[in-house]
């Protein structure tokens, strides 16, 4: 008790063990409480950090340890937003985010410059600094929208790839309006600048992702992994201040370049995300807290004066900016109040801007005071900004967001039927077992969790390796799956046959899809070849996936998908499909379709309602396409659909195809899938094209171009 009353003894505590308890308590207590009274969490924790700080109660000060944890926060929401955004749709959407950018960046900027200039008498050099300060903003919201699983919405994606942009002009302003106070603005400049940072986006985007594939494929540890997710935010943001742009856009394009080799249904992703929203970004929000004085709005009028004038400037220029997108683009209203929503904060770097105006002396009165770029008014009318802005964009954000996930969900309900995808593994090796339920977890729907099954047949059950081994694969399975918020149910069967097992599983469960893995480097062997051709393929109403890895599959760049002729004849075509476009969409690997002209057309159909990167090659004879697989290159993938004999794309070659991928593919992943060929009665009645929830509208749309 004597130890604990010398730390407390004065303030702000001093003590890292209750500081720490502290401002855990803040970040538990804020959204179990203010969910209750549908306010946002985000704005709780501005407000804890304002109460708790300098400002406020003094409780905590705003040390290093604060304004490191809060940095990291600030770099993260960037990462994530770099990393979740859907890279297809994103540079499909590029134009509309650059016309977003044009409007979010002009419109505020025009209204600054003019109320700084004939309302608060600036200097034009003043006014268009201070006006830059309100063209950029923070996606301090994005958590909220991201929680919500609305991210890949279309107005999300504009906001996203608007921010990187109009945080590099303002940002870019900012120098060039400190370099003409310096007198260092002239051709030099320019081409420092220029130089500098086209460098540090091709070293970022080109680079990072060559280091993260090697890492990728040559460490496993999970720790370890998350650690060089890490290191790679923070080498992006330093390396982005070295060329003279803002931490933060390094971290985006830190996201930008590991999109594709962290899968949005991985286990990693998983751990980021959560890491990220329960730790790093409250931090944040409590340390932008603690920059708020709410007394310093009572010490001038003119302050209140220069507040008025930004809040009009900065929440007012971005409300127009965001009708202005939704009419341009014709979105929903609840979408254009989502853009004004993400795009109205202005947080730490709207400070940080300020202080860099603040700190520059242009010269002194009369009365031998000094002259600022910027006033005290504007530093204090900032903070008055910080606090508003984050009220409007979290209250806002969350409603707009409510609004759209509960018509996606209305839409995803009634356009699908939970009860249907049931994905079994069957699982005999330990190696293989973790690279099939990453497969498994790139093509099951989002909203299934809790209907995949791992499946171990055991033929001796007096063998003790034989039940341990059950015991350790299934365990692996489990936890693989887990470690992505994933269920995998456990199934053990004693049976004299593996196929027959597999079999009366597969009709005890309703299983719609079966995935049986190769052993790396073995590939197919004789048994498993008869196996499938007798037992596993008589299965005719599951899909049957085939799968080898020979490295991890998210760190697969391009797939070569063959799919022959006439195989849209097949009853479970779409159903295969799907499959493949959901690897395409949660892995954002490129895919390359090789087939029939006729199928190539009901793919350029499929992809102008879900964005994947594609590329269409027409092939009329299967001998191409096996030329075509033979060039397969180094951190490229191989997806090839089967037939089941008897069926109407089905020919006498594919029975070769085992021998020719054992020769050709096995330094490669590749993955075969036998589309069922027959359906139940009730599957008829229930099963439809479904996935993940962002193919509802696919979904849609292939039932009505091809009705059953």
């Amino acid at each position: 008790m004597q130890l604990l009353s010398i730390h407390i003894s004065s303030l702000p505590i001093e003590d890292p063990v209750l500081k720490f308890l502290i401002e855990l308590i803040i970040i538990l207590g804020a959204p179990l409480l203010l969910n209750k009274i549908k306010v946002p969490h985000l704005l709780g924790l501005l407000i804890a950090g304002a109460l708790v700080g300098p400002n406020g109660l003094n409780l905590l000060s705003r040390d290093s340890s604060v304004v490191v944890t809060g940095t990291t926060g600030l770099l993260y929401i960037m990462f994530l937003a770099g990393l979740e955004i859907d890279m297809g749709d994103f540079k499909k959407n590029m134009g509309k985010s650059v016309t977003f950018t044009a409007y979010t960046f002009a419109v505020p900027f025009i209204l600054g410059v003019l109320g700084g200039y004939y309302v608060l008498h600036f200097s034009m050099l003043t006014s268009v600094l201070f006006a830059s300060l309100f063209s950029s903003h923070t996606l301090i919201s994005y958590p909220l929208v991201s929680k919500l699983g609305i991210s890949k919405n279309l107005s999300v994606n504009i906001t996203v790839g608007g921010t990187m942009l109009t945080d590099v002009l303002s940002l870019l302003v900012l120098a060039v309006v400190v370099g003409m106070t310096q007198g260092e603005v002239n051709g030099a400049f320019w081409f420092q600048l220029g130089f500098s940072v086209l460098a540090f986006s091709l070293t970022v985007l080109l680079v990072f992702p060559i280091i993260g594939r090697w890492f990728f494929k040559k460490v496993d540890d999970k720790i370890s992994q998350y650690i060089f997710v890490l290191v790679m935010i923070y080498l992006a943001a330093v390396l982005a201040e070295l060329a003279g742009i803002e931490a933060i856009i390094g971290a985006f394009f830190a996201g930008l370049a590991l999109n594709r080799l962290i899968p949005h249904t991985s286990a990693l992703m998983n751990r980021v995300e959560f890491v990220g929203n329960a730790i790093f970004i409250p931090f944040f929000l409590i340390s932008v807290g603690m920059l708020i004085d709410f007394t310093v709005f009572f010490k001038s009028l003119e302050t209140l004066e220069v507040a008025a004038v930004m809040l009009v400037a900065s929440i007012g220029g971005k409300y127009l900016a965001a009708v202005l997108t939704q009419k341009t683009f014709r979105l929903t209203k609840e979408e254009g109040m989502l853009i004004f929503g993400l795009s109205s904060a202005s947080a730490a770097a709207t400070l940080a801007a300020v202080m860099v105006g603040y700190n520059i002396i242009v010269s002194e009165n009369a009365n031998g005071e000094t002259v600022r770029l910027l006033s005290e008014h504007v530093l204090n009318g900032s903070i008055l900004l910080i606090l508003i802005s984050c009220t409007v964009s979290s209250f806002v954000s969350m409603a707009s967001a409510q609004k759209i996930a509960a018509v996606d969900k209305e839409a995803t309900a009634s356009g699908i039927n939970k009860e249907t995808e049931n994905i079994l593994l069957a699982v005999n090796y330990e190696d293989t077992v973790e690279k099939m339920v990453n497969l498994s977890l790139l093509i099951k729907a989002s909203h299934n969790r809790d209907r995949l099954f791992a499946l171990n047949i055991i033929n001796d059950e007096k063998n003790e390796s034989s039940v341990k081994n059950a015991e350790k694969t299934l365990h692996t399975a489990v936890t693989t799956a887990a470690a992505a918020d994933v269920q995998i149910q456990p199934l053990t069967r004693y049976d004299s046959d593996v196929a027959s097992g597999i079999s009366n599983v597969i009709k005890e469960q309703k299983i719609t899809d079966l995935i049986l893995g190769l052993q790396p480097g073995k590939g197919f062997t004789p048994s498993l070849v008869y196996n499938l051709t007798n037992a596993y393929l008589q299965n005719d109403n599951v899909n049957t996936l085939i799968y080898h890895s020979a490295q991890p599959i998210s760190t697969i760049k391009k797939y070569l998908v063959l799919i022959p002729p006439r195989a849209d004849k097949e009853p479970g075509f779409f159903q295969a499909l799907l499959r493949v476009w959901n690897i395409g969409k949660t892995s954002g690997a490129v895919m390359a379709f090789y087939t029939s002209s006729q199928i190539i057309h009901i793919i350029e159909r499929v992809a102008k309602k879900s964005n994947i990167e594609l590329t269409l090659h027409p092939v009329e004879y299967w001998g191409e396409a096996e030329q075509i697989a033979t060039k397969i290159a180094e951190d490229e993938g191989l997806i090839i659909f089967m037939a089941r004999r008897g069926m109407a794309s089905y020919f006498p070659r594919m029975g070769l195809l085992p021998d020719f991928l054992n020769e050709h593919a096995l330094q490669n992943n590749f993955l075969l899938i036998y589309p069922f060929s027959q359906q139940t009665e009730d599957q008829t009645e229930k099963r439809s094209v479904s996935n993940h929830d962002d193919f509802v509208e696919i979904s849609r749309m292939i039932s009505k171009i091809f009705p059953a």
